[in-house]
């Protein structure tokens, strides 16, 4: 069986088929630059960009494959991917597209990566924001590196952050598997977790879904944030004993380290449950969308 680093080297689903991404002599923090260049979370745009996207232009958000990012980037503005664009210019996006487009380059320089689904700590004082990440293996330094690719000096600034986004520290940014053993142990209120700018959605249920998105993720199969398959709860009256037990074993394994990738990619390709099907329900547009659109 491949070794974890040689398996994260290769592409998804998601992430292949890109020339564009293949950007050599560049460090970490210059593709983030550079993917802060083309890319703009849609709903931080009014807040700090002073930029409202149009509806054509914000459900952008829901394109998942890295290939369609890049035609629809091209799309809008025809230049070199590595040219800045005016935030007017930039594809309307999420968290999650920040994170793919680095796990995509890094993958392309044949250096191994993922993206991980998780919380956010330093978004709202005292809250655990739904986000995504990047996170690359360092050969020299022998460790999985978090980055937060979508934090240009603007958020920076505006989130008074405190720390080198191109390694968040893990009490920073917490990985679902974490958040969900927090609270299962009483050492977090799940209600801390989740949106805390749309009501309702937030609590252990929410937590329970981002922890099949990460499990997904760890199978090279990175899905919208809000899509939903398989045995996702919609409510926390969802998640049954026997659902409660399951996450409880993929919170332990997502988070076990590289010992326990055989048995995570084991469970994922076993349990229909669990792997991402042909066609998800698209939770924002109320629809069944084939994974591939």
């Amino acid at each position: 069986m491949e070794t974890p680093q040689q398996y994260y080297t290769g592409n998804g689903a998601m992430t292949g088929g890109c020339a564009d991404l293949r950007i050599p002599g560049r460090s970490v923090g210059e593709l983030c630059g550079l993917i802060q260049g083309v890319l703009l979370h849609a709903d931080i745009a009014p807040w700090l960009y002073d930029l409202k996207f149009a509806p054509d232009r914000y459900n952008d958000k829901h394109i998942r494959p890295i290939p369609a990012m890049v035609a629809r980037i091209r799309g809008i503005a025809d230049r070199p991917l590595a040219a800045a664009r005016e935030p007017r210019d930039r594809m309307a996006c999420v968290c999650r597209h920040f994170s793919l487009m680095l796990c995509a380059m890094m993958r392309e320089r044949g250096v191994p990566a993922r993206t991980r689904v998780g919380f956010g700590a330093y978004f709202n004082p005292g809250k655990f924001e739904d986000h995504w990440v990047c996170e690359y293996w360092n050969a020299a330094e022998s460790r999985w590196i978090l980055v937060d690719a979508q934090l240009d000096a603007i958020q920076r600034k505006a989130l008074r952050i405190d720390f080198d986004p191109l390694d968040v520290p893990r009490d920073r940014f917490i990985i679902a598997g974490d958040a969900w053993r927090m609270c299962r142990s009483g050492r977090a209120n799940p209600d801390a977790f989740g949106l805390s700018y749309v009501p309702h959605l937030h609590g252990l249920w929410f937590i329970a879904g981002n922890i099949l998105r990460d499990l997904a993720s760890l199978n090279r199969m990175e899905m919208l944030p809000w899509d939903v398959w398989g045995m996702m709860a919609m409510d926390d009256a969802g998640l049954t004993a026997d659902k409660r037990e399951l996450l409880d074993r993929i919170a332990a394994l997502t988070m076990a380290g590289d010992e326990a990738f055989p048995e995570l990619r084991r469970l994922y390709e076993e349990d229909e449950r669990l792997r991402v099907p042909p066609a998800v329900f698209n939770a924002e547009r109320n629809a069944t969308e084939q994974v591939g659109a």
